[in-house]
């Protein structure tokens, strides 16, 4: 019974991460966007010039744009598909956190270390969403686990060339993720590590020749032949979403010096409140030449504060540090008495239980202003509770089990308290499709709309539009993202509204998306149109034979 234990509950946490992948409905902005050019990559064949709602799109790298193509084509257009490779990507880098931190520090810190991980909130949320950061964190997880494991004191020959070689694909990885960055990141956590660490040795056994022909040839060829076939990438690519997004305050996207503070602290639920003894550990200087410790904290230091300066700040920037605080927590988790473990984990169930408070008095109106919430953000409130209450409960069941000396067991309730909890409150999230997403309503407007027919997008663009639709969609008076490509591409939208109004007049069959304030000035100006669709946000039309 002990041999299938294991396996059973490793099954159990295989079924629970990818089995759900495919139950939401893909939301704005991220998951439309990155599924949609993934979508239109397969549909045209063109795997080297990204396109968005077939303009063309400059802005990221290419990996996760073939990646999601390659699940498409394998797995059909669904949204489990168009999650499959940050799915894929973040369990990978549990199972890579796993086998190296058991080579260098021990099979059980190593499974301690990969519960951690693979429960956390932030990883397994990224984990279930699409954007580019969990495929990013994933390959500098790599990067970071390769050089870790290669430079330890006991590391054999055949190690080290393993590791480095694992790092530098995981460094060109990163850089087909999400651009330079992949390489800027880890050089500056391993030039920190020389400094603090006073360990300048591990440049030497770095395999520079073999690693950069290992980086050259995943890393390069694709950026050499989107800049040949258009000219306007390396200035857009490497200047203006590079140095200009780090430096210039300009993309709606700034916040305080501390604004990652409460995302790590939440996003490390149910393991929080074991964060600063890990933090104090990687501080710690133990014997030996190499410091594997300190790289690991400085790992998480080093991006932390990068994201932290950054005039560009988004909540999943600090996904990288996650796999290094995980496996100090680990080590955390191995060194602490018993009793005092079972403290935390009774003290994560309470602040479990804090957090539903917490949201039932602000939703109430019990503290604070009196907001108002639609239906289904009530509904959501249900699902959050749940999730607080699956983790409270686990914790308290975690908190019992490691006072009694049974920190095994302890931390397999806390792990599955995690990925339980976070994995309700995840699909709770449907609730609000109808406000997230265009499913619903391309739904509505299929069935009413000839294949050829052109749909237009007033004032107003849902990302997930044009991927659910099957097809893009005519931009009128919206630039935003876009502006790159339209000054390519300049036919590819209608400028104006007035533009469009002669345009819709002259169509036998069309379809239009907008705002209801929209609407209402088009309907006030006596535009024919019929509405098919309408929700607190949009408002859909069409231009047939029988509209008024």
């Amino acid at each position: 019974m002990r041999r299938v234990a294991p396996g059973a509950l490793l099954l159990l946490a295989v079924i629970a991460w990818f089995g759900t992948l495919g139950y939401r409905d893909l939301i704005h902005p991220d998951e439309g966007r990155y599924a949609e050019i993934a979508r239109q990559m397969l549909a045209s064949g063109d795997w080297i010039t990204p396109r968005l709602n077939g303009i063309l799109y400059f802005e990221k790298p290419a990996l996760q744009y073939w990646a999601t193509a390659a699940a498409f084509a394998v797995f059909g257009i669904s949204d489990f598909a168009a999650r499959f490779w940050p799915g894929l990507t973040g369990a990978f880098a549990v199972l890579a956190l796993w086998w190296s931190t058991r080579a260098v520090l021990g099979p059980r810190i190593a499974l301690y270390s990969a519960g951690v991980l693979g429960s956390c909130v932030w990883w397994l949320g990224n984990g279930h969403f699409v954007n580019l950061d969990m495929g990013l964190s994933a390959s500098l997880c790599l990067a970071m686990l390769g050089f870790w494991y290669g430079q330890r004191d006991p590391a054999s020959t055949a190690d080290n060339r393993l590791g480095m070689r694992l790092a530098w694909a995981g460094m060109a990885l990163a850089v087909m993720s999400k651009g330079l960055i992949g390489i800027v990141l880890p050089a500056a956590v391993l030039a920190a590590y020389s400094v603090l660490a006073r360990d300048f040795s591990v440049w030497r056994r770095m395999r520079w020749l073999s690693g950069t022909l290992i980086f050259i040839a995943i890393a390069v060829p694709w950026f050499v032949l989107v800049s040949m076939r258009n000219p306007e990438f390396a200035q857009f690519f490497f200047i203006h979403e590079h140095v200009d997004r780090f430096l210039k305050p300009g993309h709606r996207r700034t916040g305080a010096w501390w604004y990652f503070v409460p995302h790590l602290l939440a996003g490390l639920i149910p393991w929080t409140t074991l964060l600063p003894g890990a933090l104090a550990l990687g501080w710690r200087r133990t014997p030996g030449r190499f410091q594997g410790n300190r790289l690991l904290l400085l790992w998480a230091v080093v991006i932390f504060g990068f994201f932290s300066v950054s005039s560009s700040k988004l909540p999943s920037y600090i996904l990288p540090i996650f796999p290094a605080l995980a496996i100090l927590i680990g080590q955390h988790i191995q060194r602490l008495p018993a009793r005092r473990l079972g403290m935390h984990f009774a003290a994560m169930a309470f602040v479990a239980v804090a957090g539903m408070a917490g949201l039932a008095a602000m939703t109430g109106g019990w503290i604070g202003a009196r907001a108002v919430y639609s239906a289904e953000e009530l509904a959501y409130r249900e699902w959050i509770m749940a999730g607080l209450a699956t983790i409270a409960a686990l914790s308290a069941l975690a908190g019992r089990l490691a006072s009694k000396g049974r920190v095994g067991a302890a931390c397999v309730a806390l792990s599955f308290g995690g990925l339980f909890g976070t994995q309700i409150i995840l699909q709770g999230h449907q609730t609000l499709a109808v406000q997230k997403s265009a499913r619903t309503m391309v739904a509505v407007l299929a069935p009413r709309l000839p294949a050829g027919a052109p749909v237009f997008t007033i004032g107003y663009y849902d990302q997930t539009l044009p991927y659910y639709l099957g097809r893009p969609v005519t931009l009128v008076e919206w630039l935003d993202e876009f502006t790159m490509g339209l000054s390519i591409e300049p036919t590819r939208q209608v400028p104006t509204e007035a533009e469009f109004m002669v345009r819709w007049r002259l169509l036998a069959q069309a379809a239009a998306v907008m705002r209801p304030e929209t609407y209402e000035r088009l309907r006030e100006a006596g535009l024919p149109m019929t509405v098919v669709y309408r929700d607190p946000s949009r408002t859909v039309v069409i231009r047939s034979p029988a509209a008024p």
